[in-house]
């Protein structure tokens, strides 16, 4: 699993870091509430182990905003040293999936996490991802411009997929990458020959360029209409 770790003790964040890496999870760990904030929404994640008291923004107020703002549905384990009915009930209303209270074993912690990314693996099927004129259905895979079925390669689906998840954010060239190969290419030449695929595929259907460079910096969908 990807797990991303956000906890400013520094020990139990290493503690865990090591723990969970040592059984073959990839991990990343943030110290203050706003970098787990901008790396849940800059890469994608399988669980959030999230501390509740952070510096810069708390843990509830950056699962708040993962749920309402990014409308990220990563499943959120919340560690606390709180252990009221109130302070749960409060997690849990504010989009924690899970809380576990300070002091916990490590084995319970992969146990709780292995547990939501189940739980969400098993979820009802996502709704169609749309923005303007194109949709693509997760469960088929089914890509449609204006109504009309377009066939895609897989790598451009899974290209399209990322963007359409959240279309107004910029991503890079790296996280596209990651992604969708699983590892950063030799050269750029690898995605830019697929976003051409896509972009020319998608005019041929007699729709527009979806795609928006910002040089340097990555990829967008473009405004609908534009």
């Amino acid at each position: 699993m990807r797990i991303l770790i956000v906890e400013d003790d520094a020990t139990i964040a290493a503690n865990l870091y090591d723990y969970l890496e040592a059984r073959g999870h990839s991990i990343d760990a943030a110290a203050d509430g706003l970098s787990g904030l901008h790396l849940a929404r800059k890469q994608s994640f399988d669980v959030i182990v999230l501390d509740l008291g952070l510096p810069g923004m708390d843990g509830l107020s950056m699962a708040r905003t993962l749920r309402e703002q990014a409308q990220i549905e990563t499943p959120i384990l919340m560690l606390t040293a709180r252990d009221t009915l109130d302070d749960k009930l409060t997690g849990f209303a504010h989009g924690a999936d899970d809380y576990l209270v300070k002091p916990f074993s490590l084995k319970e912690v992969e146990a709780r996490i292995t547990a939501l990314h189940k739980r969400s693996s098993g979820r009802t099927t996502p709704r169609a991802l749309a923005h303007g004129e194109l949709s693509l259905d997760p469960k088929t895979m089914v890509v449609r411009w204006s109504g009309a079925e377009v066939r895609l390669p897989p790598k451009c689906l899974a290209i399209l997929e990322l963007l359409l998840r959240e279309p107004t954010r910029v991503i890079s060239r790296d996280e596209i990458e990651r992604q969708v190969w699983g590892e950063p290419q030799e050269t750029s030449d690898t995605l830019r020959s697929h976003l051409h695929t896509l972009r020319r595929t998608l005019t041929a259907a007699g729709g527009s360029d979806p795609v928006e460079t910002l040089h340097g910096i990555g990829y967008r969908l473009r405004k609908p209409g534009t």
